[in-house]
Protein backbone atom coordinates (compact mmCIF):
# COMPACT_ATOMS: atom_id res chain seq x y z
CA UNK A 1 0.00 0.00 0.00
CA UNK A 2 2.83 2.48 0.96
CA UNK A 3 4.40 1.55 -2.46
CA UNK A 4 1.24 2.52 -4.40
CA UNK A 5 0.64 5.76 -2.68
CA UNK A 6 4.60 6.86 -3.39
CA UNK A 7 3.78 5.92 -7.22
CA UNK A 8 0.67 7.89 -7.40
CA UNK A 9 2.43 10.61 -5.99
CA UNK A 10 5.45 10.59 -7.76
CA UNK A 11 3.18 10.81 -10.97
CA UNK A 12 1.15 13.47 -9.61
CA UNK A 13 4.43 15.58 -9.16
CA UNK A 14 5.65 14.89 -12.23
CA UNK A 15 2.27 15.94 -14.02
CA UNK A 16 2.41 18.96 -12.23
CA UNK A 17 5.77 19.50 -12.98
CA UNK A 18 5.06 19.51 -17.25
CA UNK A 19 2.39 21.27 -16.84
CA UNK A 20 3.88 24.66 -16.78
CA UNK A 21 5.71 23.68 -19.88
CA UNK A 22 2.68 21.96 -21.85
CA UNK A 23 1.16 25.69 -20.86
CA UNK A 24 3.89 27.96 -21.92
CA UNK A 25 4.06 25.59 -25.47
CA UNK A 26 0.67 26.45 -26.48
CA UNK A 27 1.05 29.75 -25.05
CA UNK A 28 4.22 30.35 -27.92
CA UNK A 29 2.38 28.51 -30.62
CA UNK A 30 -0.53 31.38 -29.99
CA UNK A 31 1.56 34.07 -30.41
CA UNK A 32 3.03 32.42 -33.41
CA UNK A 33 0.00 32.21 -34.97
CA UNK A 34 -1.27 35.85 -34.30
CA UNK A 35 2.23 37.28 -35.60
CA UNK A 36 1.51 35.92 -38.88
CA UNK A 37 -0.66 38.20 -40.62
CA UNK A 38 1.86 40.79 -39.15
CA UNK A 39 4.77 39.37 -41.18
CA UNK A 40 2.56 38.83 -44.34
CA UNK A 41 1.06 42.47 -44.04
CA UNK A 42 4.54 43.70 -43.81
CA UNK A 43 5.98 41.58 -46.21
CA UNK A 44 2.65 42.93 -48.93
CA UNK A 45 3.69 46.61 -48.28
CA UNK A 46 7.32 45.95 -48.86
CA UNK A 47 6.36 44.36 -52.17
CA UNK A 48 3.79 47.44 -53.09
CA UNK A 49 6.98 49.73 -52.20
CA UNK A 50 9.08 47.18 -54.68
CA UNK A 51 6.52 47.15 -57.44
CA UNK A 52 6.69 51.08 -57.08
CA UNK A 53 10.13 51.77 -57.75
CA UNK A 54 10.41 49.09 -60.37
CA UNK A 55 7.35 51.38 -62.28
CA UNK A 56 9.15 54.93 -61.13
CA UNK A 57 12.60 52.92 -62.92
CA UNK A 58 11.25 51.52 -65.78
CA UNK A 59 9.84 55.12 -66.86
CA UNK A 60 6.29 54.17 -66.38
CA UNK A 61 4.99 57.18 -64.95
CA UNK A 62 4.72 60.44 -67.00
CA UNK A 63 7.81 62.74 -66.32
CA UNK A 64 8.34 65.93 -67.48
CA UNK A 65 8.08 70.01 -66.21
CA UNK A 66 5.07 70.20 -67.90
CA UNK A 67 3.21 67.72 -66.37
CA UNK A 68 2.64 69.86 -63.51
CA UNK A 69 0.21 71.67 -64.83
CA UNK A 70 -2.21 68.67 -65.68
CA UNK A 71 -4.85 68.57 -63.27
CA UNK A 72 -5.02 66.29 -60.68
CA UNK A 73 -8.61 65.07 -60.81
CA UNK A 74 -11.45 64.62 -63.78
CA UNK A 75 -11.33 63.99 -67.29
CA UNK A 76 -8.04 65.93 -68.18
CA UNK A 77 -5.69 64.12 -65.31
CA UNK A 78 -3.64 61.70 -66.51
CA UNK A 79 -5.94 58.80 -64.74
CA UNK A 80 -8.49 61.04 -67.00
CA UNK A 81 -6.62 60.69 -69.87
CA UNK A 82 -6.33 56.84 -69.55
CA UNK A 83 -9.73 56.11 -70.09
CA UNK A 84 -10.57 57.93 -73.08
CA UNK A 85 -8.51 57.78 -76.68
CA UNK A 86 -6.22 60.02 -77.51
CA UNK A 87 -8.30 62.98 -79.72
CA UNK A 88 -10.75 62.66 -76.17
CA UNK A 89 -8.30 62.80 -73.92
CA UNK A 90 -6.44 65.52 -75.25
CA UNK A 91 -9.52 67.81 -75.51
CA UNK A 92 -10.09 67.68 -71.62
CA UNK A 93 -6.16 68.70 -71.69
CA UNK A 94 -6.44 72.95 -71.45
CA UNK A 95 -2.94 72.57 -73.03
CA UNK A 96 -3.75 71.06 -75.55
CA UNK A 97 -6.44 73.38 -77.19
CA UNK A 98 -5.16 74.79 -80.10
CA UNK A 99 -4.09 71.17 -80.95
CA UNK A 100 -7.52 69.96 -80.63
CA UNK A 101 -9.17 72.36 -82.82
CA UNK A 102 -6.47 71.68 -85.64
CA UNK A 103 -7.50 68.14 -85.26
CA UNK A 104 -11.41 69.04 -85.34
CA UNK A 105 -10.67 71.42 -89.12
CA UNK A 106 -8.45 68.27 -90.31
CA UNK A 107 -11.63 65.88 -89.57
CA UNK A 108 -8.92 63.68 -88.04
CA UNK A 109 -10.96 63.37 -84.33
CA UNK A 110 -12.55 59.69 -85.51
CA UNK A 111 -9.24 58.51 -87.16
CA UNK A 112 -6.99 58.83 -83.95
CA UNK A 113 -9.69 57.44 -81.48
CA UNK A 114 -10.15 54.49 -83.68
CA UNK A 115 -6.12 54.14 -84.02
CA UNK A 116 -4.55 51.27 -82.23
CA UNK A 117 -1.50 51.14 -80.38
CA UNK A 118 -0.11 54.51 -81.30
CA UNK A 119 1.93 57.49 -80.17
CA UNK A 120 0.80 61.24 -80.75
CA UNK A 121 3.84 63.93 -80.13
CA UNK A 122 1.34 66.78 -79.26
CA UNK A 123 2.31 70.36 -79.27
CA UNK A 124 1.04 72.60 -76.88
CA UNK A 125 -0.77 75.94 -77.39
CA UNK A 126 2.93 77.96 -76.53
CA UNK A 127 4.21 75.60 -79.56
CA UNK A 128 1.53 76.68 -81.99
CA UNK A 129 2.55 80.04 -80.64
CA UNK A 130 5.80 80.28 -81.97
CA UNK A 131 4.29 80.38 -85.19
CA UNK A 132 3.35 83.95 -86.79
CA UNK A 133 -0.36 84.19 -86.46
CA UNK A 134 -0.88 84.60 -90.41
CA UNK A 135 1.06 81.68 -91.51
CA UNK A 136 -0.99 79.86 -88.69
CA UNK A 137 -4.12 80.96 -89.68
CA UNK A 138 -3.28 79.88 -93.73
CA UNK A 139 -2.26 76.27 -92.40
CA UNK A 140 -5.75 76.20 -90.26
CA UNK A 141 -7.60 77.49 -93.30
CA UNK A 142 -5.57 74.68 -95.71
CA UNK A 143 -7.18 71.04 -94.62
CA UNK A 144 -4.58 69.29 -96.98
CA UNK A 145 -1.51 70.52 -95.49
CA UNK A 146 -2.92 70.52 -92.16
CA UNK A 147 -3.54 66.94 -92.29
CA UNK A 148 -0.23 66.60 -93.64
CA UNK A 149 1.31 68.57 -90.56
CA UNK A 150 -0.68 66.58 -88.11
CA UNK A 151 -0.67 63.00 -89.45
CA UNK A 152 3.42 63.68 -89.57
CA UNK A 153 3.17 63.85 -85.60
CA UNK A 154 1.33 60.28 -85.21
CA UNK A 155 3.73 57.05 -85.31
CA UNK A 156 1.48 53.97 -85.69
CA UNK A 157 3.23 52.15 -82.62
CA UNK A 158 3.41 52.85 -79.14
CA UNK A 159 6.78 54.12 -77.94
CA UNK A 160 8.21 54.13 -74.67
CA UNK A 161 10.88 56.61 -73.52
CA UNK A 162 13.57 53.55 -73.90
CA UNK A 163 12.78 53.58 -77.43
CA UNK A 164 13.21 57.44 -77.83
CA UNK A 165 16.78 57.43 -76.40
CA UNK A 166 17.99 57.34 -80.24
CA UNK A 167 15.32 56.53 -82.60
CA UNK A 168 13.80 56.74 -85.80
CA UNK A 169 10.15 56.45 -86.90
CA UNK A 170 7.69 56.52 -89.79
CA UNK A 171 4.49 58.76 -89.36
CA UNK A 172 1.37 58.30 -90.81
CA UNK A 173 1.98 61.33 -93.26
CA UNK A 174 4.83 58.61 -94.06
CA UNK A 175 7.67 60.90 -92.82
CA UNK A 176 10.11 59.92 -90.36
CA UNK A 177 10.64 61.92 -87.03
CA UNK A 178 13.86 61.07 -84.92
CA UNK A 179 14.13 61.14 -81.46
CA UNK A 180 17.25 61.51 -78.72
CA UNK A 181 17.69 61.65 -75.41
CA UNK A 182 17.83 59.63 -72.10
CA UNK A 183 16.22 59.41 -68.34
CA UNK A 184 13.95 62.59 -68.38
CA UNK A 185 15.01 64.47 -71.32
CA UNK A 186 13.82 64.11 -74.81
CA UNK A 187 14.05 65.89 -78.44
CA UNK A 188 12.16 65.36 -81.34
CA UNK A 189 14.46 65.86 -84.71
CA UNK A 190 16.60 68.00 -82.65
CA UNK A 191 14.13 70.96 -82.19
CA UNK A 192 11.29 69.97 -80.21
CA UNK A 193 11.73 69.26 -76.47
CA UNK A 194 9.38 66.70 -74.55
CA UNK A 195 7.49 68.97 -71.81
CA UNK A 196 5.07 66.12 -70.78
CA UNK A 197 5.77 62.64 -71.65
CA UNK A 198 5.04 58.75 -71.39
CA UNK A 199 1.31 60.12 -71.08
CA UNK A 200 -1.15 57.29 -71.69
CA UNK A 201 -4.59 57.31 -72.83
CA UNK A 202 -6.62 54.04 -73.87
CA UNK A 203 -5.20 54.16 -77.37
CA UNK A 204 -2.08 56.03 -77.54
CA UNK A 205 1.23 56.78 -76.04
CA UNK A 206 1.42 60.88 -75.90
CA UNK A 207 4.37 62.80 -75.85
CA UNK A 208 3.70 66.88 -74.95
CA UNK A 209 6.47 68.70 -77.08
CA UNK A 210 7.17 72.47 -77.20
CA UNK A 211 7.19 72.81 -81.14
CA UNK A 212 5.28 71.87 -83.74
CA UNK A 213 7.18 69.47 -85.99
CA UNK A 214 6.98 70.22 -89.91
CA UNK A 215 7.27 67.35 -92.55
CA UNK A 216 10.13 67.69 -95.16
Amino acid sequence: MNSMKIRRTTIAVAAAALLPFSVAACSDSGSDTQAAPSATADDAAKATESTSADDAMTGDQPFGPACAGVPKEGAGSFDGMAKDPVATAASNNPALSTLVAAVQKAGLVDTLNNAEDITVFAPTNDAFAKIPKADLDKVLADKATLTKILTYHVVGQKLTPKQLENGSFETFQKGMVTTTGSGESYKVNDTANVVCGNVKTANANVYIVDTVLMPK
